[in-house]
């Protein structure tokens, strides 16, 4: 079995203030919208945000979706890029979770919440190399 992740969809609760995080503190471009869902083309994967109510009808589990179980992770190529996106992210709606700081086990890192609480980590790690088309690659 190929292992690969084609789709991460988060439920959201308002579809603005979701866009809004995304695309002015990330910096990212819908490939999709319509009413319920943001499609973006990420690197090898699509992020989507759905409209919660629909997404649990969808799979047809309502009262399911909660955030903060898991975190997202977008690495940075190098460590100065941190706490300036951190900072951008917060300014189109998110919330620092935690400030940027040196693990223990190398890298610098901080966590921000997206406006529906999505737990978003935010890293420089010199063992993750980045390539071009910014695929992360796990090693030395």
């Amino acid at each position: 079995m190929q292992q690969q992740i084609s789709v991460i969809t988060l439920g959201i609760a308002d579809l603005a203030r979701s866009r809004r995080f995304y695309v002015e503190g990330f910096e990212w471009a819908p490939v999709f919208q319509n009413e319920e869902i943001i499609f973006y083309q990420m690197n090898g994967l699509v992020l989507g945000t759905f409209q919660r109510t629909a997404l649990e009808a969808d799979m047809n589990r309502p009262g399911l979706m909660t955030p903060g179980a898991f975190a997202l992770a977008h690495n940075v190529a190098s460590e100065v890029e941190v706490d300036p996106l951190m900072r951008r992210l917060a300014a189109a709606g998110g919330r620092i979770l935690r400030p940027a700081d040196a693990p223990s086990h190398g890298g610098f890192r901080g966590y921000v919440a997206d406006p529906d609480d999505h737990a978003w980590e935010i890293a420089w790690n010199p063992g993750f190399a980045i390539d071009a088309e910014g695929r992360v690659t796990f090693g030395p």
